[in-house]
């Protein structure tokens, strides 16, 4: 039976899908670190992780791993292109939380101009401090999104809905939804807005992006919010901008460095902070996001090594297959995109007497990935032999039921 193992504690609908599919699934609540991880691999070909395990070069090259499936949006914690080289296909859930983390900035937005955690704590104190100073309503401010993507876009929409005005700053080219207006450069909209929020992915050269020279262009008295990922900000540099009161709050819900299972100690320049908010990596943390993204890259994984399907794969070539004929062979190819391996597969599957019924092929820069139906009998040294092409990085044979 193959092996599948789920790592911090990941939606049951998951296991329960795999299970059904023909996995014996492991779960375990907490993250590994790397020699933990390749321990835990041994024998296993599905991966199901969060944000805190990190998949390494090394970890891909010391398993036998098909396919890893990122339950959540980042996968920045994945080499992709160390698996794309061994060809294990990587997924995520792209859209899956998309709403909770748009509801979780709105209420921290409306919680920090409304000064809620300070007037909380003074409660909490025993003090009764009623006073309007400096509580603000957020209908008529400006938001500023960093990052126009999926979170971004739909932050956008639901801020305006609230009275917001909106302007946005993206590297790529993007759609601006209702009223929103995109601005030239990220200081452009430093400059401009009442509260910045981040919303980029998780590339290398994000990192560091939001340092001391970023907070001094912000307005004064402005809001600065964070959900996106914890090494893009310099928090020593938000710490002193909140202290003098440059910045009159901020909300963040990664950081640089976070503990790897629920209960583990905590620490971070921002603590005791008047009105900062801390969540510990909540935003995408709802009982319905977790729900749906529990089912959606759990299909993903069982797709692709049921029949090759790689749509919304992160680093392979992204192909929408059609559903296979019974009693089909499914030959797939990974392979180099140089000239001629088509003609090579066409070749070696025409020697082994098959029919070929269905091809298709996709590319995406160094890889190609041919996926072929066939009618007939297979040679048994079919596979050996697309194994042997110089430029194969992974075949299958999948048996259609």
């Amino acid at each position: 039976m193959p092996r599948a193992l789920l790592l911090e504690n990941i939606h049951p609908l998951a296991t329960d899908i795999l299970t059904e599919a023909g996995y014996d699934v492991e779960n375990r609540r907490g993250a590994l670190d790397e020699e933990e991880l390749i321990e835990a691999l041994d024998g296993v070909s599905l991966l199901g992780i969060r944000s805190k395990t990190q998949v390494s070069s090394e970890v891909l090259a010391r398993s036998e791993l098909d396919a890893v499936g990122a339950f959540c949006i980042g996968t920045n914690q994945i080499d992709l292109a160390a698996a794309a080289e061994r060809g294990v296909a990587a997924f995520n859930a792209p859209f899956s939380n998309t709403r909770s983390v748009v509801e979780l900035v709105l209420a921290e937005i409306i919680a920090l101009s409304r000064r809620l955690t300070v007037q909380n704590s003074s409660l909490h104190k025993g003090v009764w401090n009623k006073s309007a100073d400096g509580a603000h309503e957020v209908r008529g401010r400006t938001l500023g999104i960093v990052g126009y993507g999926n979170i971004g876009t739909q932050l956008s929409v639901v801020a305006e809905a609230l009275g917001m005005s909106v302007i946005f700053y993206d590297t790529a080219e993007k759609l601006a939804l209702g009223n929103a207006k995109r601005v030239g450069s990220l200081d452009d909209l430093l400059g401009q807005a009442d509260v910045v929020t981040l919303h980029v992915d998780g590339r290398p050269g994000n990192a560091g992006m939001f340092g001391a020279a970023q907070f001094a262009a912000m307005r004064p008295g402005a809001l600065f919010l964070n959900l996106s990922r914890g090494f893009l900000v310099d928090y020593d540099a938000l710490r002193e901008r909140i202290l003098d009161r440059s910045l009159s709050g901020a909300a963040v819900d990664v950081f640089p460095t976070e503990p790897k299972s629920k209960g583990d100690s905590f620490d971070s320049a921002l603590r005791g902070l008047d009105n900062v908010i801390l969540t510990p990596h909540v935003g995408g943390s709802t009982e319905e996001a977790q729900h749906d993204i529990g089912i959606f890259v759990a299909n993903k994984l069982r797709d692709y090594q049921a029949t090759g399907a790689t749509n919304l794969s992160v680093n392979l070539p992204g192909l929408v297959l059609e559903a296979p004929r019974p009693g089909a062979h499914r030959v797939t190819l990974l392979h180099r995109n140089v000239p001629g391996v088509m003609a090579q597969l066409n070749e070696d599957l025409s020697r082994s007497g098959a029919n070929v019924e269905y091809q298709v092929l996709g590319t995406r820069g160094q890889f190609g990935y041919a996926v072929t139906d066939v009618g007939g009998g297979l040679s048994a040294d079919l596979l050996s032999e697309l194994e042997a092409l110089p430029t194969t990085i992974r075949a299958r044979v999948i048996e259609i039921g």
